[in-house]
Order: C-alpha cells, then sequence, then structure tokens
C-alpha cells in the first residue's frame, strides 16, 4: 500500500494548575478556538473542545506523523502562552502538568459529543477530580493515586 492513511479519535482531559477556577466565560470560547486552531495546524483536528473554569475536554483526531505527547505539549504550551495574554487576571496562567486521553470508536463518537457538550450540567454534580478518576476506572489506566494531582 503507497499511503499511510490513519483515523484515530481521542478524547483529552486536563486541567488548570491545581485545579484553580480561571476560564470564566469572557475567554472560553476564545479558547476553544484557539486550541482548534492549534490542533488542526499540528494535523490534529478538532471535533469538540468544551470547557467549565477549571479544565477542558478536547476530542480530536490524532495526527498520523505526531505522538499523544508531543500533540499534547504543543496544545498546552500554545494555549498557555496565549491565554496569559488575554488579561491581567491570566499572566500567571499554567495547566496541570499530567493529563488524559482516551481512545474513541468511531461508533461512540456522538455519545462522547453530547458528553463534552454538557459539561457544565455534569460538573453541577461531579467535581473534575471526581469525573477524571470514573474515566481511569472505566479505561482501566492503572495510576498512582499520589501522583494524579498536582
Amino acid at each position: 500500500m503507497p499511503q499511510s492513511l490513519s483515523r484515530v479519535y481521542v478524547h483529552l482531559i486536563f486541567s488548570t494548575k491545581h485545579r484553580l477556577p480561571v476560564l470564566h466565560d469572557d475567554v472560553r470560547e476564545s479558547l476553544h478556538r484557539y486550541a482548534a486552531t492549534v490542533l488542526r495546524n499540528i494535523d490534529c483536528p478538532p471535533v469538540l473542545i468544551n470547557s467549565v473554569e477549571d479544565h477542558i475536554h478536547i476530542l480530536h483526531e490524532l495526527g498520523r506523523t505526531i505522538s499523544i505527547s508531543d500533540a499534547v505539549q504543543n496544545l498546552k504550551t500554545s494555549t498557555s502562552r496565549w491565554l496569559k495574554t488575554q488579561s491581567d487576571r491570566l499572566s500567571d496562567f499554567a495547566w496541570q502538568s499530567g493529563y488524559g486521553e482516551f481512545s474513541v470508536s468511531r461508533s461512540n463518537l456522538d455519545e462522547v459529543r453530547a458528553y463534552i457538550a454538557n459539561q457544565r450540567e455534569h460538573h453541577r454534580v461531579t467535581s473534575f477530580q471526581g469525573e477524571f478518576l470514573a474515566f481511569l476506572e472505566r479505561h482501566e489506566v492503572e495510576y498512582d493515586a499520589r501522583y494524579v494531582w498536582d
């Protein structure tokens, strides 16, 4: 086969450093648009991006020639730098050092889209920590609880 072809969907989740609630409505939509541009520029087309005050969910395709860690590093570095320029209150902004990236089957895309779209409703009853630990359990990811949070 002369071509290398790929279509891998992933659900990326990470929080603000120390889960500080700093992603207010005044910056959130612009952040989503900026993050989408960064992802397109690294050949990882976004499907849906949504956030609440202390974390972000991103459903995207993983580019054929980039590793997950490189894609996440590029995205977090670029958006962090950008956020610092948006407001004096964000001048010290940082994302948490870690992240969770979970595979999504093509047949499950609509369910994941709906989940990401309804973050505000979901987080009226569930904290980011509870949500993230549930993802780790659901995807059978082994982790050391001492190092999940920074």
